[in-house]
């Protein structure tokens, strides 16, 4: 019998994914002090890359050092000379080498944090205009990008592709989602511009499709480049879901290989499966409500416009619900994340047939409503301690694995979350800039 997740996927420029299954992005934190890839990638990487999925999506490597996601980023700055010197593409090549020994492609996420990078990371952010991300008062006002710095910093995005492929990563991925810096300026909400750079569709998209075309003019026609959007903030006001069939149909000339479609923000975490404050929350569809995927149903619609293959990512959990998601021809790829960080070989288990559902264990980590952690507590407080409790308990699994160690499922939610916090202030107090 046929296995649909098994089956070879061939994308426009020529390349082919093994299977179905891809590992998506998600932020390691394993950079050193100077930003650059560590041993502790190679073997995260490795581990994941024998584990079965044909495809694996790096977290975000930024381009610019001074503006990251959080500390333990990968930055390759173009601009800063021991970004890109020997000893640093030496490190990229270790990891990409360990991350694709078992077959499958390994492609890079080429990210810029913009607004969303934390106030003890980043002594300036920046954004298409001084919106600031208001969230527990971690996040600074950022200042507006000149728009000599943004045809800079669409350079460097191909920059930093062109050094991927030499480096030995299979292919790129453009982050255009999730809040950060291109994403911020496809809403209107965070780019407030009126220049060439703002107001309308077209000039909202224009960084992104800028960026998405340079890394493909500096990478060739061979060399697969996926790009992620949203398929809705689910903001009020925000990038709509009728802004993001606007920009796929933008997109669509610019020979992208893979569009992975997920969705939200940082104040508005739909990719994590839960909303944000309910004053500025845009309601999900009912009809998506039923459907496994966040986004599945926003998927078929983008498929209507969209002429590149597609993935979706966040909420599946069966494999009969990934294996409908393809034959409905949604999607082309399934996209996973977290059951990778306590079961790196799901992937193959589910393509033994060894299981029919993945591991979920942030369904028991969450705080039970009490006191302060009411829901007549205010929003943020009992939201986001969850939120980043069960984040934090994730990127500890991912920590383990990456010191060669077996996963702690007991690992308790607060203990997580405080973990978390200590972890990543260490880092940034250890930061080389």
């Amino acid at each position: 019998m046929n296995d649909p997740l098994a089956q070879p996927l061939e994308l426009p420029c020529g390349a082919v994914i093994p299977n179905r299954l891809c590992k998506a992005a998600m932020t390691e934190g394993l950079g050193d002090a100077r930003l650059r890839a560590t041993e502790r990638h190679v073997r995260l990487y490795r581990a994941w890359s024998e584990g079965g999925a044909g495809l694996h999506i790096t977290g975000n490597v930024m381009i610019d050092r001074h503006v990251i996601e959080r500390p333990g980023n990968v930055a390759i700055d173009t601009t800063h000379a021991p970004s890109v010197d020997a000893e640093a593409r030496a490190r990229l090549r270790a990891w990409a080498a360990a991350g694709t020994v078992g077959g499958n492609g390994l492609w890079m996420q080429v990210s810029h944090a913009g607004r969303q990078s934390p106030r003890y990371a980043t002594r300036q952010p920046v954004g298409p205009s001084a919106v600031q991300l208001e969230l527990l008062g971690n996040y600074a006002r950022p200042r507006a990008l000149r728009e000599d710095e943004i045809l800079d910093l669409v350079q460097r995005f191909a920059a930093v592709a062109v050094i991927a492929r030499e480096t030995g990563f299979t292919g790129v991925q453009v982050h255009g989602a999730h809040g950060y810096l291109l994403s911020s300026f496809l809403s209107p909400v965070t780019n407030q511009r009126t220049d060439a750079w703002g107001g309308s569709l077209e000039n909202r998209a224009r960084f992104l499709v800028e960026a998405v075309r340079a890394v493909r003019k500096a990478v060739g026609a061979d060399f697969p480049v996926s790009v992620k959007l949203n398929s809705d903030d689910f903001r009020k006001g925000g990038f709509s879901h009728a802004d993001c069939l606007g920009v796929v149909q933008r997109l669509n000339g610019c020979g992208i290989d893979l569009l992975e479609i997920s969705g939200g923000n940082y104040e508005q975490p739909r990719l994590l499966g839960v909303s944000g404050r309910d004053g500025d929350a845009v309601a999900v569809r009912e009809s998506t409500k039923v459907r496994e995927a966040y986004f599945l149903d926003y998927a078929a619609a983008i498929r209507k416009v969209a002429t590149m293959p597609m993935m979706v990512t966040g909420g599946f959990r069966t494999r009969a619900g990934m294996e409908a998601a393809l034959a409905s021809g949604d999607t082309d790829l399934i996209g996973l994340a977290r059951p990778f960080c306590t079961h790196p070989d799901v992937a193959r288990r589910l393509l033994a047939r060894e299981i029919d559902e993945l591991p979920a264990f942030e369904r028991g980590l969450h705080l039970r409503p009490r006191g302060w952690l009411s829901p007549a507590s205010p929003w943020l407080l009992p939201k986001m301690v969850n939120v980043l409790g069960a984040q934090g308990w994730y990127y500890q699994q991912m920590d383990r694995l990456a010191d060669g160690r077996a996963p702690d499922l007991g690992r308790g939610m607060l203990r997580s979350f405080a973990r978390y916090w200590w972890n990543d202030l260490g880092k940034a107090a250890r930061l080389t800039r």
